[in-house]
């Protein structure tokens, strides 16, 4: 394909995708909630990687926020957006209107049994019905090959993998690496929220992951212990509010008391209105 194609209806991209394949052409593919920044464009280098076309996807996606989250709020700019994805060498953005993803009558949703009563899905009850609702919906329009999924986002990855296996979408599933500022903290559209003195604030989620980290690696096993030590540095933050730290299983996400292998370390916190989330593999 030549220059960048934009796609609005779901009918349309459908007719793409199975053109392409009846080419023998392989599709890559990131979806995104849009107001791309560089973790965006660290995964669609990766998905281009993987295959002779790449797709992305532009939708903020209503199921997957609730009715206090900052669905309204969240920033756009679809000029931007495809500015920057052209440059990555995008072949496709699919750009829906909520009403073709969600037409009048809509009632059929995915959800998982375990996986989302753990980490955020404590705090955000439908979030993640909403998260395997629309990329389920996104893999039979776009019908890719390999999908590529950010690692900062651990649950949600750990969920899509999950689904893919269960419902045997044929579909590989790839996590990239958390893109970090200069001092650590993981991008996020979100960022844009932050104060100059939250912004600075920030980096204290990562710097209390890397000390983790250390800990665990100078010999730590006792999980509570590590916990403590991180929600005593984050609480000190004037606008910090936790949400959790947790050390659970990297595939069930179940908590560990004690780490005898290596484990997940997450964590959620608000400075000011601002819901952050990181997480980093802790090696004993």
């Amino acid at each position: 394909m030549s220059g960048i194609e934009i796609v609005t209806s779901s009918g349309q991209m459908q007719e793409i995708a199975d053109r392409l394949r009846r080419e023998g052409k392989t599709i890559s593919f990131v979806p995104t909630l849009g107001y791309l920044h560089e973790g965006h464009l660290s995964l669609m280098r990766e998905a281009r990687r993987h295959a002779d076309i790449l797709v992305v996807s532009i939708f903020l996606n209503p199921t997957q926020f609730g009715p206090e989250e900052d669905l309204e709020a969240y920033p756009k700019n679809l000029k931007r957006d495809i500015h920057l994805a052209e440059k990555e060498g995008v072949d496709v953005i699919f750009a829906p209107a909520e009403s073709d993803m969600y037409p009048n009558g809509f009632q059929t949703y995915v959800t998982l049994e375990n996986l989302p009563r753990h980490l955020c899905g404590r705090s955000r009850p439908i979030h993640f019905r909403g998260v395997a609702t629309i990329v389920s919906k996104l893999f039979n329009i776009v019908k890719p090959h390999t999908a590529v999924f950010g690692r900062k986002d651990y649950q949600q990855l750990a969920v899509i993998r999950q689904m893919v296996r269960d419902l045997n979408f044929d579909i590989h599933i790839i996590g990239g690496p958390t893109v970090r500022e200069v001092d650590g903290l993981a991008m996020s559209s979100r960022n844009t929220y932050l104060t100059a003195n939250q912004r600075r604030d920030a980096c204290r989620l990562y710097q209390a992951l890397q000390k983790a980290q250390k800990t665990a690696a100078a010999g730590e096993t006792d999980a509570v212990r590590i916990i403590d030590e991180a929600a005593e540095l984050i609480g000190s933050l004037p606008d910090a509010d936790i949400d959790y730290i947790k050390i659970c299983d990297p595939e069930t996400l179940e908590d560990v008391q004690i780490i005898k292998e290596p484990v997940l370390m997450a964590l959620a916190v608000k400075i000011g209105q601002t819901r952050l989330i990181d997480n980093e593999l802790l090696t004993p």
